[in-house]
């Protein structure tokens, strides 16, 4: 039997091909949309097991939480085994979940099978971390920014494709076709994916014990974590409750037109590729404040919006470009860090970034439940003001002790 030939194992840091990227953006944007199926089926899903609003936004913790499991347990053994044998592993696991979801008798199975594919779509963030080491140093923000935009357009992308198959053919048929697309995708994986293993050589528990070593040796990576926390928060908080407000008595959408709201965060993929490029200038402080500036303000839109559907569109769209503004900003500077541990650097900033967004989406059921809308958008506000705290409190530090900009790096 003929064995499928692979591509020669790359070598870090000569570069990518334009296919490579697509490949990297394609698989990573397709990985992470897993996780985010369930948003626009919150009302749906609701009274099909015939639970409160609160307990079906706890679909979203629960994968967000599954999410971190894997980011905490997987994502660090990109740094010891070979990737392409660890990518394609997590996706045929995703598949499995994939499908359970799809058959789900109660509430409770459901909610396991969306901690499945939380825990195993971590894959994406073995992609980044991964295309971030085959770049060369002059392209890596704009490597990361275009894969970056695969993964934003397919969490996008997963709520439009969610909405509008349930609308038309079930909640159901969305996680069975999902299961089918994940099953190609890993096959794809396999046959093209360039093979590569850069070992730490760690045993297991010690390779996860030195995750936290190196966020202590590691302020820029700290600081950014904490950026993310408060990012992924304020993403949650907007699509954990949107669907609840666009299905209410103002709106009174289906889960068909729930999803296209999916497309108005495009920005945000748009975002990433930019702000990739522009860190590769050494823009990345001024980059960082301008979108907490705008999470700040897209809260503001959306408040206004609860009535006014122009409003809420701009409030998505200034919110969606503002949170991944941060995301961008961060990971160009935290892959700039040792070299040989980016898969557990990335294990720690992107643990933080779904500990928030679990938090956010939790407390947002909550404000939600007691408060509303306006409660929903209260908390985002709050967060995204807590951002740009930190941002002016980053300003006052001597520059030293910051990420250094303008002319620290050579333009691309």
């Amino acid at each position: 039997m003929d064995v499928p030939q692979h591509p020669p194992e790359p070598i870090a840091g000569r570069g990518m091909s334009r296919g490579l990227i697509l490949l990297f953006a394609v698989a990573t944007g397709q990985a992470v949309a897993s996780n985010y199926l369930a948003q626009p089926l919150l009302d749906t899903l609701r009274d099909q097991f015939g639970v409160t609003a609160a307990v079906a936004g706890l679909i979203v913790t629960t994968a967000q939480i599954g999410y971190a499991a894997g980011l905490i347990l997987l994502l660090p053994l990109g740094d010891l085994l070979e990737r392409r044998r660890l990518i394609t592993t997590l996706a045929a696991v995703t598949v499995a979940g994939l499908a359970a979801a799809a058959v789900a008798p109660s509430i409770g199975f459901f909610v396991a099978a969306a901690a499945v594919v939380g825990l195993t779509s971590v894959m994406a963030q073995v992609l980044v971390p991964f295309a971030a080491t085959l770049a060369s140093e002059s392209e890596r923000g704009r490597v990361v920014g275009d894969v970056m935009s695969g993964l934003i357009l397919g969490i996008l992308l997963a709520r439009t494709f969610s909405g509008l198959v349930s609308q038309a053919a079930g909640w159901r048929t969305v996680y069975a076709v999902a299961a089918a697309l994940m099953l190609v995708q890993a096959v794809v994986l396999y046959v093209k994916l360039p093979r590569y293993r850069q070992s730490a050589g760690l045993a297991y528990p010690r390779l996860l014990a030195s995750i936290l070593d190196i966020a202590r040796g590691e302020p820029v990576l700290r600081r950014r974590a904490l950026y993310g926390v408060f990012s992924f928060a304020t993403f949650s908080v907007l699509w954990s409750t949107l669907a609840f407000l666009l299905a209410g008595p103002h709106f009174g959408y289906g889960d068909g037109i729930i999803g296209l709201f999916g497309l108005v965060g495009a920005a945000g993929a748009l975002t990433a590729s930019v702000v990739g490029r522009y860190t590769d200038r050494g823009w990345t402080y001024w980059l960082t404040g301008g979108s907490c500036l705008l999470m700040l303000a897209g809260f503001g839109a959306l408040w206004l919006g609860r009535e006014s559907l122009p409003l809420l569109l701009l409030g998505i769209v200034v919110l969606d470009v503002g949170s991944q503004g941060v995301h961008i900003s961060n990971q160009s500077e935290i892959y700039r860090l040792r070299p040989e541990a980016r898969n557990r650097i990335n294990a720690f900033y992107m643990t933080s970034c779904f500990a928030g967004a679990a938090a956010g989406s939790a407390a947002a059921a909550f404000a939600y439940g007691t408060w509303g809308w306006a409660g929903a958008c209260a908390l985002g506000g709050l967060v995204s003001l807590a951002s740009v705290v930190r941002w002016v409190t980053d300003r006052q530090r001597p520059p030293a002790q910051r990420e250094p900009f303008c002319e620290a790096d050579p333009p691309a």
